[in-house]
């Protein structure tokens, strides 16, 4: 079995694991810190670390069972958590772009290696039609790898399915499908989406109020807003539609899926754990939203 190796470590996020551990302990102190509860999965942004990580460290940090919340890792490879598998959706796709998962082998990070729960892809790849990926042949994609020395150290002992999700109609059938087979397989699951929010400003193409000040206000409460209302509502069309209309999710399809995929395992409530740009950071022209939500079942 093959290898996925990092390509963003050391400049994305901390090249080791004694630097990201100190990075995502700060992060568990900034904001709100981690949100208490059973919440089966979340979203979260995928810009650099020093940008957008604070957001995604809480959000993937909140998704451990309830019961053990509160005994977050305080040092690397200890795990509280009865989670088999994660499902992580991402990826820069176009409404042309043709799904893709990875298949059997591992994921190279910081804290050591993530294997690929092989079984569950090849049931979910079975199911629908998703082209299959080796390790080695995996897309470098900062959507994902941003996010594995997050799983891997609030999830040692999980395995993963990586699915790389077009924004079209598809996203929610994915979703909704992984979850099934997971849940053939009696694996106890949690589900994180990748996406930012919008990309403003001249580097981007993107600036239909102009520059500055109006713009960072228009993005953070007019455009942005929209978008996360559309995932908060757990609305799959509504997600393709805000991502490809307004240019406000660069990732509407992994949204859309894993949006779909909480619903199945019985989501009725999203709580918005952050919000923020990178212009808060560095003040330019362009800059990019961030945002951090949690999805919760009802009672019973």
């Amino acid at each position: 079995m093959g290898k996925k190796q990092t390509a963003f470590a050391g400049s994305w996020y901390p090249g080791t694991a004694r630097e990201c551990e100190s990075a995502i302990q700060q992060f568990l102190k900034e904001g709100r810190g981690k949100l208490t509860g059973d919440f089966v999965g979340g979203i979260v942004p995928h810009a650099g670390w020093y940008f957008s990580g604070s957001i995604a460290a809480r959000v993937i940090a909140s998704l451990l069972p309830q019961k053990t919340n509160e005994a977050l890792p305080d040092q690397m490879g200890f795990d509280p958590s009865p989670v088999d598998t994660i499902l992580l959706f991402g990826a820069h796709m176009s409404k042309q772009s043709e799904p893709f998962i990875m298949t059997d082998g591992w994921i190279e990070t910081p804290f050591g290696d993530i294997e690929v729960d092989g079984r569950l892809v090849e049931n979910i790849a079975g199911g629908v039609g998703v082209r299959k990926l080796s390790p080695e042949k995996f897309p470098d994609d900062n959507t994902l790898e941003l996010q594995y020395p997050f799983i891997k150290y609030f999830f040692p002992g999980a395995k993963i399915v990586v699915c790389g999700v077009a924004p079209t109609g598809f996203a929610g059938i994915l979703g909704g499908m992984a979850v099934e087979e997971a849940t053939r397989l009696s694996r106890n699951i949690r589900v994180i989406g990748s996406t930012d929010m919008t990309h403003y400003g001249p580097d981007f193409g993107f600036t239909p109020v102009g520059v500055g000040k109006k713009a960072v206000e228009w993005v953070s409460t007019v455009n942005d807003k929209n978008a996360i209302a559309a995932m908060g509502q757990m609305d799959e069309v509504a997600i393709v539609a805000q991502g490809l209309d307004h240019k406000n999710m660069c990732c509407p399809g992994a949204a859309a899926a894993a949006v779909a995929a909480c619903k199945k395992k019985g989501a009725i409530k999203a709580i918005e754990l952050d919000y923020a740009t990178s212009f808060e950071r560095s003040r330019s022209d362009s800059f990019v939203g961030y945002a951090g939500l949690l999805f919760m079942p009802g009672p019973g």
